[in-house]
């Protein structure tokens, strides 16, 4: 059976995920598990700044912290303490940054500021943005885990997105997209025929099969956050109850 067809079934096993690369490798300087690391940084650096700013720091200092604990991590093998039992990087990367906080930032903050080197490039702008059009006023833990299951959202789509654009149906998606998050009785399909030039016949199909193919790689996303035979389905659930803010 392959990983595509696996997940859309019940609890199954995503061997060598990124976050389960990592802890096999903590005690070496494996280049495979340095490549999953950086994309580790790259890929969920935004919860983390969403937690930070949320425990009352300024943009300014949010950026510098965050950037900091990015170069420790790499930097530092702060991996050789990661329990692979626990098994989840959500977890691992929060109760990391809050150590960082409460122990190490204070020390370096004045001589690091303005004066750091960016580890992991990325768009406090955008974050801030993203930041000012949240409505609810949630609490940093609750903001994190919430931002956290947004990003497997996010790569999720971007995933989805891509393999309709090697496909040649870059077009498709961007009619097609619309469907994902709406409720399937709201769904135009007469609408979205008339949008791809089909009937609505095929229309029907072309939305089951883009929604039963986000629940797959959205499955995945979360998979690569575990290590090998950690529970999916609670940390589905999990990061359901994050989305509805409780």
């Amino acid at each position: 059976m392959s990983r595509r067809e696996a997940s859309s079934e019940g609890p199954r096993l995503f061997p060598n995920t990124r976050w389960s690369v990592v802890l096999a490798a903590r005690q070496t300087t494996s280049p495979a598990s340095a490549a999953a690391l950086e994309t580790i940084c790259r890929d969920y650096w935004y919860p983390l700044y969403a937690y930070v700013r949320r425990c009352g720091q300024s943009p300014p200092d949010a950026q510098d912290l965050t950037q900091e604990f990015f170069c420790r991590l790499l930097e530092k093998r702060w991996l050789d303490a990661a329990d692979p039992e626990k098994g989840k990087l959500r977890a691992y990367l929060i109760v990391a940054l809050k150590h960082f906080m409460n122990k190490e930032w204070r020390r370096h903050s004045a001589q690091r500021r303005g004066g750091g080197q960016a580890c992991v490039p990325f768009d406090t702008t955008l974050a801030e943005t993203r930041l000012a059009a949240d409505p609810q006023a949630l609490a940093p833990d609750e903001t994190y885990d919430q931002q956290w299951a947004l990003t497997l959202l996010d790569l999720t789509v971007k995933r989805l997105q891509a393999e309709f654009q090697a496909a040649g149906r870059g077009a498709d998606f961007d009619i097609l997209k619309q469907c994902l998050m709406a409720e399937r009785g709201a769904i135009d399909y007469a609408g979205v025929a008339q949008q791809l030039g089909v009937n609505e016949g095929a229309a029907r199909v072309a939305v089951h099969r883009l929604r039963k193919r986000f629940r797959e790689i959205y499955r995945e996303e979360i998979s690569q956050t575990l290590a090998d035979g950690a529970d999916l389905d609670a940390e589905l659930r999990h990061l359901a109850a994050a989305l509805a803010g409780g």
